[in-house]
C-alpha cells in the first residue's frame, strides 16, 4: 500500500449502500466468506454507512469466523457521524474529540481491538490540519489504528497533511480513497501524480463500476432492487445516469465481447491496471456478481495498450492534461 509495508489484495470488498440496506447477515456472511476464500484480505466500512449498522453487521460476521486477525484488514472512516440529522456539534467533522470518539465507537461496533486503516472521510475546513495529524498519530501510538489516510481529499490537501506531519516528525496519510472508474479519472491520473512520485500514496479506490452503470444493467432502465432504485439515493441516480454515459457503456460492450468477458469485469480490470491503484473495492450484493467481479484478475493482463486506447476512444474521459 503505497510506501508502507502493508500488503492489500488487489480486489477488496466494501459495504457502502449494501450492508444493512440491501443484504442481511446471512448474505453478508456468504459474500465476505467467498471474498476471503478467493484471496481478498481488505474489508472496507465507515461510521456513516447505514448509520453504524454496517459496521455492526460486518463485525458480527468477523466474530463468527475462525479467521486469524492477522489475515485480514478492516477500515473505518470518520467525518459524517452516524446519527444522520440527529448529529449534534462535535459528532461530525475532524476535531480531536470526534476523531477519537468515532474510533472508539467503530471498535465497539466491529468488536475489534484495533482498525488497520482509518480514513478522514472528507476534509474538514473547520479543523486545523495539525490537529488532525496529531490525533491520528495519537491513535496509532495507542495501538487503536495502524495507518491513517484520507478519502476524497484534493492533492493539495493531502500534500499539506504530509508537510505538517513531516514538520512535526509524525506520520502523514498513508492512503487515499478516491472514486475511480472509466467516468471519473482526473484525481488518479492527474491531480495525484506528484504525490505518487514524491510522497508515495496507497489508494483504495471506490465505485470501480460507477454505481453499477458500467455493468450495463441500467442500459434499458433502472431494475427494481438495484442501488439506484433505493429510496434516499436519488442523488446518486441523478449524478450517475445520463443518455451520453449510457451510449458510451453500450459501445464499450464490444470490447468486453472481444475479450470474452463481461462489461463489469472489464471495467474493474481496467481500474486495477493502473499501477497507482492499490486495491479496488467491490460492492457486490449477490454471489454470482462477486464471482464475476473477481474474474477481473484474469482479464487485466489482457489489457494491452492497444485495447486501452480503444477504451479511451470510446469513453472520451481521459484527462486532457496527460
Amino acid at each position: 500500500m503505497g510506501k508502507t509495508g502493508l500488503q492489500l489484495s488487489v480486489l477488496s470488498y466494501g459495504s457502502w449502500v449494501t450492508f444493512a440496506k440491501q443484504i442481511d447477515d446471512g448474505i453478508s456472511d456468504r459474500l465476505m466468506s467467498l471474498a476471503y476464500e478467493n484471496g481478498v484480505n481488505f474489508f472496507d466500512n465507515a461510521e456513516v454507512y447505514s448509520r453504524g449498522e454496517s459496521e455492526k453487521m460486518m463485525g458480527r460476521v468477523l466474530k463468527s469466523k475462525d479467521w486469524e486477525r492477522s489475515s485480514y484488514t478492516v477500515s473505518s472512516k470518520v467525518y459524517f457521524g452516524w446519527r444522520g440529522d440527529k448529529n449534534k456539534p462535535n459528532q461530525t467533522g475532524l476535531s480531536r474529540k470526534h476523531i477519537t470518539e468515532a474510533c472508539h465507537e467503530a471498535l465497539q461496533r466491529f468488536q475489534l481491538d484495533y482498525l488497520d486503516l482509518f480514513f478522514c472521510h472528507r476534509p474538514d475546513r473547520n479543523a486545523p490540519i495539525e490537529e488532525v495529524v496529531r490525533t491520528m498519530n495519537t491513535l496509532i501510538q495507542q495501538g487503536k489504528i495502524l495507518y491513517w489516510g484520507t478519502s476524497e481529499w484534493t492533492g493539495s490537501e493531502i500534500m499539506e497533511a504530509n508537510m505538517v506531519a513531516k514538520e512535526l516528525g509524525l506520520e502523514g496519510p498513508a492512503m487515499e480513497q478516491p472514486q475511480y472508474n472509466l467516468f471519473v479519472r482526473h484525481k488518479m491520473e492527474s491531480d495525484f501524480l506528484p504525490i505518487f512520485k514524491n510522497v508515495g500514496l496507497g489508494t483504495t479506490i471506490w465505485s470501480p463500476l460507477a454505481s453499477g452503470l458500467l455493468t450495463g444493467k441500467y442500459n434499458n432502465g433502472i431494475p427494481e432492487g438495484s442501488r439506484l432504485a433505493l429510496e434516499g439515493f436519488e442523488w446518486l441516480k441523478d449524478s450517475t445516469i445520463s443518455n451520453e454515459r449510457l451510449a458510451r457503456v453500450k459501445e464499450l460492450e464490444s470490447v468486453a465481447k472481444d475479450l470474452n468477458t463481461s462489461l463489469a469485469t472489464l471495467s474493474i480490470a481496467w481500474c486495477i491496471s493502473n499501477p497507482h491503484v492499490t486495491t479496488a473495492i467491490l460492492g457486490a450484493t449477490k454471489e454470482e456478481q462477486l464471482k464475476e467481479n473477481l474474474k477481473a484478475l484474469e482479464v487485466y493482463p489482457k489489457l494491452t495498450e492497444e485495447i486501452k486506447k480503444r477504451i479511451d476512444d470510446i469513453m472520451q474521459t481521459k484527462p486532457a492534461d496527460i
